[in-house]
């Protein structure tokens, strides 16, 4: 990049044509008002019973008897016919009998005692009864009131109320999610956007993203286009207003995006396509308006919207019948937002989603997405990339081959990669190594590929020699075809579900021709024919094995036209509308297709035979080595089957680095001083 082009990234602001004030957001508070309101309500409830001082002790029949008959009260009122408030003469209060209620800071005036009546009209009677033999004079006659506990009442129907209030707050908090902008029963229909500016900091920048090159490219533009739009747009060019990107789970989209959000010095919404989706009609497109309000507010900015797919299913489509109409007025509100009568200048939206083929046409087309940017599973060189990335945390061996490790990691996606290297950490700190070494990333491949090994399952001789021939014919067929994958290592130690397994080499090629889906076909049938050949019996394990074959003849036949028969017609349907009432062809052409199947299937399980009958010695030998290995690699299949004579240069490359590899770790292993507390096995 030329030197003025850095500059211009470096201090986007002095360009003052598209400089912007923008108001620093204030930082979030843990500030919630319910906690005021908890308080109140709960020093209103300890009103109630915190006790002040002055509260009278309650008295029983005998006490309050005998203190009638001394002449010590003064007085008795009945309160709502359910106590009796007593209160004593002012020189018997004084009496140092009484200190206790003195230390109570119960006055003079009282009342001193509270007894508690059953009925009136008893308590009238006993109190009779007591002072049958006092003149009239000195007889108590008690007075009756009736009084309202205001507060004790108030709190009878508030409390009930409150805590159903309560509940309904905290139901609709929960459906609305809380916490964030989005949180809370009166911001429901608020985006839930994460906003990335100056004021946060995030640890993602386009150095933590391994290979994606292009994709990087094309995004560095992107953030370029807000950065210096002048440069762009003096020419009459317009901004793009979207980017979609596409790819498989594990390639990346997401952390290309976190990247982004680190790299770019302005505003970064980010939010997922599930959060626009409630329950209650309307919230989703009102939060829509209200994201897009937000970043036309501090314009220029980028919105992120993470599996797009959530809200952007094609409407119309022949499975509509599952459709949600609160998703459709969603992605009509996104529709009108992203390409509207309105403007969003200097608003760019990136998206990501790995169904690229269920999304509306309408969102899809220019001017609202305008670039689709593809992220592929990582070839070579980007996985060896991708293995120094995630390397650099880990504490590993000097001497650790990442090349090796990206040979033998096809197919793996950048997801993939960061499993291996915690698995192999995981596995050197289970085995008390200082270091992880190359044995620990080959035993996290097998681990994540394969399973984990079962070596104390229960197998019998003769399952074990069936598992070693059926795994033996895999390998000899596929040694012996020209177009078929490069063998690694094959085992009989069963691992996950399976009772064996052989990994493989596959060429990263692009295009698969017929002949080479006819050879893989033989050699995935290689197990199933040795089976036949060798015990005159098949088994059950072969399941696996017949499922891919079926699968993959399906393909050539009903979607490749790899059939003279069916001709050079395709009933794959890329839209994704997959779930149709009624097949795209004729009961007529489905009993040919099936026809055809059967053909291809026969035809390369009766070569795979023939393959183990012409090569019978051979193939016995390295059953029975199997059989005594457990394990066998590259160089043992070719010690036992010779050297494969087909010229291929990606192939001879592979086995050949393969070959050396596993020779760095075995004298890596030799090399090891003695007192290591477990000596990993070579594999």
């Amino acid at each position: 990049m030329p030197e003025k082009e850095k500059k211009q990234l470096a201090k986007p602001s002095e360009n003052k044509k598209t400089e912007k004030k923008r108001p620093k957001r204030k930082k979030n508070s843990n500030y919630n008002i319910f906690w005021i309101y908890g308080i109140i309500i709960l020093g209103i409830i300890g009103l109630q019973f915190w006790d002040f001082g002055g509260k009278p002790e309650d008295i029983y029949w005998n006490d309050l008897s005998q203190k009638i008959k001394n002449k010590e009260i003064l007085k008795i009122t009945v309160v709502n016919k359910e106590k009796a408030e007593i209160v004593l003469k002012p020189e018997v209060f004084r009496d140092t009998a009484y200190k206790k209620l003195v230390e109570k800071k119960i006055t003079e005036k009282g009342p001193h005692f509270i007894f508690q009546i059953s009925s009136p009209e008893v308590f009238h009677e006993q109190l009779q009864k007591i002072q049958e033999d006092l003149p009239v004079s000195e007889k108590i006659f008690y007075a009756s009131e009736s009084r309202k506990d205001i507060m004790g009442e108030a709190l009878g129907w508030i409390i009930p109320i409150g805590i159903l209030v309560l509940i309904w707050v905290l139901i609709f908090r929960k459906m609305g999610g809380s916490g964030g902008m989005g949180g809370g029963i009166f911001n429901m229909g608020r985006s839930k956007a994460k906003i990335f500016d100056d004021n946060t900091t995030t640890k993602s920048t386009f150095k933590d993203v391994a290979g994606l090159e292009e994709a990087k490219q094309e995004i560095t533009e992107i953030v370029d286009f807000l950065k210096n739009s002048e440069k762009y747009t003096k020419l009459g060019g317009k901004i793009p207003k979207g980017a979609l990107l596409v790819g498989p789970p594990g390639t990346g989209k997401t952390l290309l995006a976190k990247a982004v959000a680190g790299e770019a010095e302005v505003p970064f919404f980010s939010m997922s396509g599930s959060d626009f989706v409630e329950m209650f009609v309307g919230v989703g497109a009102s939060r829509v308006r209200d994201l897009f309000a937000q970043a036309k507010a501090q314009a220029p900015c980028i919105i992120f919207i993470d599996e797009i797919d959530a809200i952007g299913r094609s409407r119309g489509s022949k499975n509509s019948f599952n459709s949600n109409d609160e998703r459709e007025s969603t992605l009509n509100q996104l529709l009108t937002e992203m390409d509207g009568f309105e403007t969003n200048t200097g608003v760019i939206i990136i998206a990501a989603t790995n169904r690229a083929e269920i999304l509306d046409t309408a969102l899809l087309r220019a001017g609202r997405f305008d670039r689709q940017i593809v992220l592929d599973l990582p070839d070579l060189n980007e996985r060896e990339e991708i293995f120094e990335v995630h390397l650099k945390p880990i504490k590993s061996s000097e001497k650790l081959n990442k090349r090796s490790l990206a040979r033998q990691t096809p197919g793996f996606s950048g997801a993939d990669i960061a499993n291996v290297c915690n698995e192999a950490a995981l596995i050197a700190a289970r085995k008390g190594k200082e270091v992880v070494e190359g044995q620990d990333f080959i035993d996290a491949i097998d681990r994540i590929v394969g399973g984990l090994e079962k070596k104390k399952k229960i197998i019998t001789p003769e399952e074990r020699k069936t598992i070693a021939y059926h795994e033996a014919g895999h390998a000899t067929v596929s040694w012996l075809l020209e177009n078929s994958q490069p063998l690694i290592k094959v085992t009989i130690v069963p691992r996950g579900k399976a009772l064996g397994a052989a990994w493989y080499l596959p060429e990263e090629r692009q295009l698969t021709t017929e002949e080479q889906f006819l050879d893989e076909i033989c050699a995935t049938l290689g197990g199933r024919a040795a089976e036949e050949v060798v015990f005159n019996k098949i088994s059950s394990g072969a399941l696996n094995d017949l499922e891919r074959v079926t699968k993959q003849a399906y393909s050539m036949v009903s979607f490749l036209g790899m059939s003279k028969e069916v001709g050079n017609l395709s009933f794959y349907d890329s839209s994704g509308q997959e779930f149709q009432f009624s097949k795209p062809y004729s009961e007529k052409t489905a009993e040919l297709i099936d026809s055809e199947v059967r053909k291809i299937i026969e035809k390369e399980y009766i070569r795979a035979k023939k393959t183990l009958t012409n090569n019978m010695a051979k193939f016995t030998e390295l059953a029975e080595s199997l059989q005594q290995k457990e394990v066998i690699f590259t160089d043992d299949v070719e010690e036992i089957l010779g050297k494969r004579t087909f010229k291929n240069p990606h192939t001879e490359d592979a086995i050949n680095g393969l070959k050396k590899d596993r020779e760095n770790i075995r004298k890596e292993n030799e090399n090891k001083p003695k007192n290591n507390k477990e000596k990993p096995e070579i594999r």
